[in-house]
């Protein structure tokens, strides 16, 4: 699963919230430990008590909580796809990336997230699962799709 995360690896609100209440601190422990995380690069950490094996830590933003834009939700998401290829990987989740506290519209965002993963040259990932627990996320998902 992806983290949209910032550079300090703090997991405070959001799916970052959620991940480090359903998986455990550890998480948090360890992206922390890999801090500061540059806004275009990602890190692999264990995912705790998660069904899934790893957590992507990709940031869309610098600081906890700040705003960001669409360049940074871009880079995060390459940088996401990278991690996840470049550790054998064959399947990530990624939450809409930005929309939160980020600030970013839900529409710029999926557009730009659809753009990466479809011009994204893979060698080991083999399918990337978009989800969002807000509906409004998913249908501009599907809208930039055409479905």
């Amino acid at each position: 699963i992806v983290n949209a995360a910032n550079s300090y690896g703090y997991m405070g609100g959001g799916v970052a919230g959620a991940i480090k209440g359903m998986g455990g601190e550890e998480i948090e422990m360890e992206a922390v430990s890999h801090a500061p995380i540059p806004i275009g690069s990602a890190v692999l950490t264990t995912a705790g008590k998660l069904r899934c094996r790893h957590v992507i830590h990709a940031p869309t933003m610098e600081q906890p909580a700040a705003l960001t834009d669409v360049g940074n939700i871009t880079e995060a998401t390459k940088a996401a796809l990278e991690c996840a290829d470049s550790n054998g990987l064959k399947r990530i989740a990624i939450p809409g990336m930005g929309t939160g506290v980020g600030g970013v519209p839900r529409d710029k965002a999926a557009k730009a997230m659809i753009e990466v993963i479809v011009n994204f040259n893979e060698q080991s990932l083999e399918e990337v699962i978009l989800v969002d627990r807000n509906s409004e996320m998913v249908e501009e998902w599907q809208k930039v799709l055409g479905k």
